[in-house]
């Protein structure tokens, strides 16, 4: 059986020649981004690496893409959130405005929460294949890697997940805030697939965003060129109003 990581290099083998062939990967437009910042948070189980052609397609269109450094993501929920907060401060205040931030999978309730805790410093928030209604209703293979890593952590393996992550305070806290509604100011979008075989697509219907259905994969959702034309839209629009931080009214 594949490791998750051997299961995306197939998947990114298959799909990488498709989106480099599509108009909206071939169309250079290196001012579009303005310097405008934006954040990828990875998905759980994976790292920065998981996102590297969006970053070279934001980079190439003059966004200043980042990564979270937050390893394969697989730590406390409130420990990533902070962590993912940091890296929004510190880009809003290298750019000077706030900054998009797109996540996948775990990474985009992540940064949902990330959004409702710092709206001051978020321009837009794009969510990717996110379970943010219930992120524990997940393919039940993807919630016992979860438990696993839950008795590793018990036996002292550092930087994993907590038991009080799945169902102590940590838990509930942070379950809160996936419930608290976005700030009006803070556009946000939730792109859904039906043909998501790992989050069910009725879990990433956010109240509170605008649901953007797409026919990709769960895990090549960040190489399909459908998506890449919703973000196209999107950033191009929010970083056309670039809006300041509190940095830079000081």
């Amino acid at each position: 059986m594949w490791s998750s990581q051997e299961a995306v290099l197939v998947v990114t083998a298959r799909m990488i020649p498709r989106l480099v062939r599509h108009p909206v990967w071939r169309a250079r437009r290196p001012d579009d981004g303005a310097g405008q910042g934006v954040l990828l948070v990875p998905g759980f189980g994976f790292g920065d690496w998981s996102l590297r052609p969006l970053r070279a397609w934001l980079a190439a269109r003059g966004y200043r893409p980042r990564g979270t450094r937050t390893g394969l993501n697989l730590g406390c929920t409130a420990s990533l959130v902070q962590r993912i907060e940091r890296r929004v401060d510190e880009l809003a205040q290298v750019t000077g405005r706030r900054v998009i931030v797109v996540g996948q999978s775990r990474g985009g309730w992540l940064a949902r929460i990330a959004t409702v805790r710092r709206p001051d410093l978020v321009r837009g928030l794009v969510m990717l294949a996110a379970p943010v209604l219930d992120p524990l209703g997940v393919h039940a293979r993807g919630v016992e890697f979860a438990r696993t890593l839950v008795r590793a952590s018990a036996w002292g393996v550092p930087g994993l997940l907590d038991a009080d992550c799945l169902d102590g305070d940590c838990y509930r806290t942070n379950r809160a805030l996936l419930r608290t509604p976005l700030p009006r100011r803070v556009p946000a979008v939730s792109v859904f697939s039906r043909r998501d075989t790992v989050v069910p697509w009725t879990l990433c219907q956010d109240p509170y965003a605008d649901c953007v259905e797409v026919h990709s994969t769960h895990t090549g959702m960040g190489l399909d060129p459908d998506v890449y034309v919703v973000l196209d839209e999107l950033l191009t629009r929010w970083s056309a109003d670039p809006r300041p931080t509190p940095h830079s009214l000081r």
